[in-house]
């Protein structure tokens, strides 16, 4: 093993046939763990073979063939304010696939991301003898350290998108591995942005700018009227512009519809989904904290990063954060390479500012895309392929084959 990564040869892989038949139980809690889940799928199901995979997941996993026996959308929801009116459901839920898994054991339980939801289901299906892979480390360099500990007790091995990962779960005597960010290996190096704009039907003449406000209703909720207001505010200072906003949801675009009548004159093309189209179509994305910020700095594009939560839910986050940032891209940088705009400091005129500022300033855009061009080389690393090896070595000890 080399700095925290265990090379594909020395995972041995576990034969297809019927003598190997069973399920792989996953939990996703939100569309970016659905993406990244069905993203592993692809590399379990090419080295796993005849394996089923069920538990809950969203439309990617599905479409690998996942059954989901849960509503996603359960889980979706994000804070400690938010999480209080959907409590009841989301306790209940990890009560009932407890159950089941522990009555009919799977042979692996993958748990993507989710970590409050997944700890609290991988701690007694671990004891029961179940193994236990955690798909995706949980900040604990940024914020939350102590659930380590937890952490502990709940996985046999945890798979890290980031390098410097290992070594913090190495000091705690966890087993972890580097696996990189299953997103570096499907977004292209270089993007077509011309290509991106003619498949989402843009207009040739003006410059685009994303905007992101989020995958979650409550996110939209909280960001979505700053962020038309600062579209609004962009479209009177510079009329070359043309704005592109994928949604995730059919409620989603409801909530979209709705503040895009307070603005009329806004340029704005909405489409589903397509996110990925939308910045690799984009001279600038103003987004939501979140895995959308790495998405992107894969593309190489100049962002304004922001985000609002409920007083309440602010605090806390503060009280037990330990970065200046949030923004992964400035996270993995260490330092601010692009600018966060937060709570308060997030008003229509300081975002449509800041990104213009970032839209306008081409030797900023020079170093950011070579900046980020450096960061997608180290974080592409063939994700599927180690990680399922890692997947089907931990089944084969187990099962003693």
């Amino acid at each position: 093993m080399v700095d925290g990564v265990l090379p594909a040869m020395e995972a041995t892989p576990v034969a297809a046939g019927a003598g190997n038949r069973g399920t792989i139980a996953m939990v996703a809690g939100e569309n970016s763990g659905d993406l990244l889940a069905s993203l592993l799928m692809g590399g379990l199901k090419a080295r796993l073979g005849e394996v089923s995979y069920a538990g809950i997941g969203g439309p990617r996993m599905m479409a690998q063939g996942f059954e989901s026996q849960w509503p996603m959308d359960t889980l979706s929801v994000n804070g400690y304010v938010e999480v209080l009116g959907s409590l009841r459901e989301i306790l209940a839920t990890r009560r009932a696939i407890k159950e089941k898994l522990l009555a009919q054991p799977p042979l692996c339980f993958i748990g993507v991301d989710a970590p409050d939801f997944n700890f609290g289901l991988e701690v007694p299906l671990r004891r029961a003898g179940i193994p236990v892979v955690h798909f995706v480390s949980p900040s604990i360099w940024a914020w939350r350290g102590g659930r380590i500990r937890t952490i502990a007790r709940a996985v046999d091995h945890i798979l890290c998108l980031f390098p410097f990962e290992p070594e913090i779960y190495a000091r705690a005597g966890i087993p972890a591995t580097y696996v990189g960010h299953p997103l570096a290996d499907v977004i292209p190096m270089v993007p077509d942005t011309q290509g991106a704009r003619e498949k989402l039907g843009l207009p040739a003449g003006p410059r685009v700018v994303a905007v992101l406000p989020g995958s979650r209703q409550s996110e939209v909720r909280n960001l979505g009227a700053t962020f038309f207001a600062a579209m609004a505010r962009m479209h009177s200072m510079d009329g070359n512009l043309a704005f592109v906003l994928p949604v995730a949801s059919a409620p989603l675009r409801e909530i979209v519809a709705g503040l895009h009548q307070q603005y009329p004159q806004i340029p704005l093309t909405v489409i589903d989904g397509q996110s990925h189209l939308a910045m690799e179509a984009a001279d600038v994305i103003l987004l939501a904290s979140g895995t959308a910020t790495l998405e992107a700095a894969l593309y190489k594009k100049p962002m304004v990063i922001s985000y609002k939560v409920p007083w309440l839910t602010a605090q806390i986050m503060k009280r037990q954060g330990y970065l200046p940032y949030v923004g992964l891209p400035n996270i993995l940088s260490g330092r601010f390479v692009v600018p966060e705009l937060l709570q308060d400091d997030a008003t229509p005129e300081a975002l449509a500012r800041e990104t213009l500022l970032q839209l306008n300033d081409e030797g900023n855009t020079a170093f950011l895309r070579d900046h980020f061009t450096q960061m997608h080389q180290t974080l592409k690393r063939n994700t599927a392929e180690i990680a399922s090896a890692v997947v089907a070595d931990l089944i084969r000890q187990r099962r003693g084959v």
